[in-house]
């Protein structure tokens, strides 16, 4: 299964200050000290970045977006995939700018109202990434590729408010002074890539 992704069935839970979308390509400008954070280390809540999402009830499938934040500047400017639940429940993978010798490449997952932030770091120059977001019924895996063809587990989680409706999709923000163009393209929906685990079975 493949599928085109028709954006006319996706929903902006907030919309950004600019926006341009054509077939299959979205791009946003970001606004000044917009993010998507929750309490863990830094205490603040910052729940105010641009969400574009659909909704589904299908428990087994992977969502392809390939984004492109060559304008990305400043640090924290981030573009990416995104599962915004509500305000305490969601998950995010991006690439965030810090400076002119490397960025973050990483995921946030927001259970009840905390958010992580598991990252590592590569180079400055790469200024695109492929996202791959898979769900098997209420947990999810995020994958990463340069090329959209080989990709990299980022991470695996559950998540406690992730079983049946979700809503998915992409995202973009710059939570300090700044703003940037952020491009989505290759959006489309596939059989679940994330295969079944064969090893250790349940107790």
């Amino acid at each position: 299964m493949v599928i085109s992704m028709d954006i006319t069935s996706f929903r902006w839970t907030r919309e950004p200050g600019e926006c341009h979308i054509s077939g299959d390509r979205v791009e946003i400008v970001t606004k000044p000290y917009t993010d998507l954070w929750q309490r863990t280390y830094y205490h603040f809540q910052n729940d105010n970045a641009p969400v574009f999402q659909m909704e589904t009830e299908e428990e087994f499938f992977s969502f392809v977006v390939k984004t492109d934040f060559t304008e990305s500047h400043h640090r924290f400017d981030q573009c990416g995939i995104v599962m915004y639940l509500d305000s305490e429940n969601w998950l995010k993978g991006s690439v965030e700018y810090e400076n002119g010798e490397f960025q973050h490449l990483g995921s946030v997952v927001t259970n009840g109202g905390y958010s992580d932030w598991a990252t590592t770091a590569i180079a400055a120059d790469i200024k695109s990434m492929w996202y791959r977001f898979s769900r098997r019924q209420d947990d999810y895996c995020i994958e990463c590729s340069q090329d959209g063809v080989n990709f990299s587990q980022m991470r695996i989680c559950h998540m406690h408010k992730g079983a049946g409706k979700i809503r998915f999709g992409i995202y973009a923000c710059s939570p300090e002074d700044s703003s940037f163009r952020a491009i989505f393209t290759d959006m489309k929906l596939v059989d679940c890539q994330w295969e079944a685990h064969n090893g250790q079975q349940p107790d």
